[in-house]
């Protein structure tokens, strides 16, 4: 798995840097507005290969606690097979626009690397996507599905928030909506009791510190 995930980031990183060094030349010396849809496909792909390298990271820290099991195996193949497969055949940045790295000028067997990756075609496979659903409603009620590496404290603050919302804003949301009424302040001063309005705020503030 490991092996798989790697191979799909380096590929992804190749091709990113293929076709940063065509756009580089075509808006040489040109106003770049006249290559928006070039650099905006090629920003896309820059944040494919963002997430494809994110996931490699995901499954070797996992891995290296023994917490990769085959829920989260499957979550990362489909994951990076899906997007392997859609920067060979098309990126799709709205519903009416895609980008293909062969409008950059990019021959066929630019994508070769990326083709021949064991995700590209055992990835997101009716298989795999099968069998993660089976696992998903064998965990029917579970927080999250998959373990996200969050270390302990947030782990347990993601769990408190759950328990929050199932007992205090989950039975009242669709009345409140309905009313098209505020949340109540009540709702807010618990949730400010909790620590929530002050995550990212400094200690010497009364925060908690924490990164976004």
């Amino acid at each position: 798995m490991i092996d798989a995930i790697v191979e799909a980031r380096g590929a992804a990183e190749l091709m990113l840097e293929k076709a940063k060094a065509v756009l580089r030349l075509q808006v040489a010396g040109s106003d770049l507005d006249a290559h928006q849809h070039a650099a905006h496909g090629v920003a896309w792909l820059a944040a494919y290969v963002e997430t494809l390298k994110a996931l490699a990271t995901y499954a070797s820290t996992l891995s290296s606690k023994g917490k990769l099991g085959e829920m989260e195996q499957l979550l990362i193949k489909i994951a990076a097979g899906e997007y392997l497969n859609q920067i060979a055949g098309g990126i799709p940045m709205n519903q009416t626009e895609f980008f293909r790295v062969g409008s950059l000028g990019l021959a066929q067997a630019d994508l070769a690397p990326i083709m021949s990756c064991a995700l590209f075609k055992a990835g997101n496979t009716p298989e795999n996507r099968a069998r993660l659903v089976d696992l998903m409603q064998q965990n029917d009620g579970e927080l999250t599905f998959g373990d996200c590496g969050l270390d302990d404290t947030l782990t347990e603050m993601r769990s408190t928030m759950q328990r929050f919302a199932a007992a205090k804003v989950a039975p009242q949301a669709h009345r409140w909506h309905l009313d098209n009424a505020y949340v109540p302040v009540e709702i807010i001063q618990e949730l400010s009791a909790l620590g929530v309005l002050a995550l990212t705020l400094p200690e010497e503030h009364r925060g908690l510190g924490l990164p976004k």
